[in-house]
């Protein structure tokens, strides 16, 4: 690990072929087929499997955990997987949220870089139940590999969310399923770059959205009433509300940019 190079990085995988690849791109100093025995000698413990796998991970390796140990994710929902860790984990070991939002619609080892999270957020979410020692560890190993770290409780982080990443991405499976296949064809770049997340994992989001329904509810109305309001315009004609409409949608986009260009969360 480039950011870490004093730190041993072991990984588990339960498919032979992940195995396979994860060692001949050497991202690991030990690649294991037990998991158990790959969390046994283990200081920090990372899951990066589909949320909905979370809890019977945490039973299996629960056991096999040293103390003192801290158990964080990449998961893009938390109050679900901080309850799982309260419940399952033993007093010894430490859960701590992690969502670095970094990444692409890709899947698979061969898709890893090791400057993936450079000028990326990420947030770390925690209860008053969370070790403060834990806490700052993690805080400290996402800042090493080059992010931005904000705090936050696991109910804000699934509110903000489902606005932010998780509607976005059904936004984007509507909007590809209204298409037809056929007309597809005379789509540009604009329609490539709207519908890009659609391209992503299913089962992944299918998770994501499983584990924070509401809130995914509450967007999907939100982006509703704004689609009415859209629709009402172009339906009655009046061309001024649609050019304000349309304003309001170009000036809240553009005071994002600027926001994530000042803090370097963008890349130009």
């Amino acid at each position: 690990m480039r950011s870490l190079p004093q730190v041993k990085v072991a990984g588990y995988s339960h498919r032979p072929s992940t195995r396979r690849k994860a060692r001949k791109l050497t991202v690991g100093l030990k690649i294991f087929n037990d998991l158990k025995a790959s969390v046994a000698s283990a200081d920090l413990v990372i899951l990066a499997t589909p949320i909905c796998t979370f809890e019977n991970t945490l039973q299996q390796i629960a056991d096999s955990l040293p103390a003192g140990c801290i158990v964080t994710d990449v998961g893009s929902t938390k109050v679900l997987p901080h309850k799982w860790a309260e419940k399952i984990l033993p007093k010894t070991v430490f859960y701590v949220g992690s969502h670095p939002i970094a990444g692409s619609e890709q899947r698979g080892v061969e898709f890893a870089r090791d400057d993936l999270f450079v000028q990326s957020l990420c947030i770390v979410t925690t209860t008053s139940k969370t070790d403060r020692q834990a806490v700052q560890a993690v805080t400290k190993f996402w800042s090493t590999l080059g992010c931005s770290v904000k705090l936050m409780s696991p109910k804000q982080h699934d509110k903000i969310l489902a606005s932010v990443s998780h509607l976005p991405h059904i936004a984007a499976a509507a909007m590809i399923n209204t298409e037809n296949i056929n007309d597809l064809k005379f789509a540009g770049k604009g329609f490539l770059d709207t519908s890009r997340i659609a391209s992503g994992p299913a089962n992944i989001w299918a998770d994501i959205f499983f584990t924070n329904a509401a809130n995914c509810v509450a967007g999907v109305d939100g982006f509703i009433t704004e689609l009415q309001k859209l629709k009402k315009a172009i339906k009655s004609k009046d061309k001024k509300q649609i050019e304000k409409l349309l304003l309001q949608a170009r000036d809240k986009r553009g005071a994002f940019i600027e926001y994530k260009l000042k803090r370097k969360e963008l890349i130009t």
